[in-house]
């Protein structure tokens, strides 16, 4: 059996950035919101997110910066402070790691 590839095209890239947005929301619920039986439960719940997160964020850097295009409206929001340009949504714009 051949197994299916996988394609890493814009499409796939948008859809990374709209799960990293998730996660950014989720992660802000988190800090407003949820309530936890001891701080040490709370910063356990953070560390899974942002670990999920960061595994996503690197996929799509990595996507990025191997020139797949995306648009800069589909960024999550984390992610446009790290833009070079914010004015024009319409431009393809590559990914600068923060340093």
């Amino acid at each position: 059996m051949i197994k299916p590839v996988l394609l890493r095209d814009k499409y796939f890239l948008r859809d990374l950035h709209e799960e990293i947005d998730f996660y950014d929301r989720k992660l802000a619920y988190l800090d407003k919101h949820a309530e936890f039986a001891s701080p040490e439960d709370r910063a356990e719940a953070e560390k899974k997110l942002l670990a999920k997160r960061a595994l996503l964020e690197r996929k799509a850097l990595e996507l990025a910066a191997s020139g797949v295009a995306f648009e800069e409206r589909d960024l999550p929001r984390s992610f446009r402070a790290m833009s070079p340009e914010h004015g024009d949504a319409q431009k393809s714009h590559t990914l600068v790691q923060p340093t």
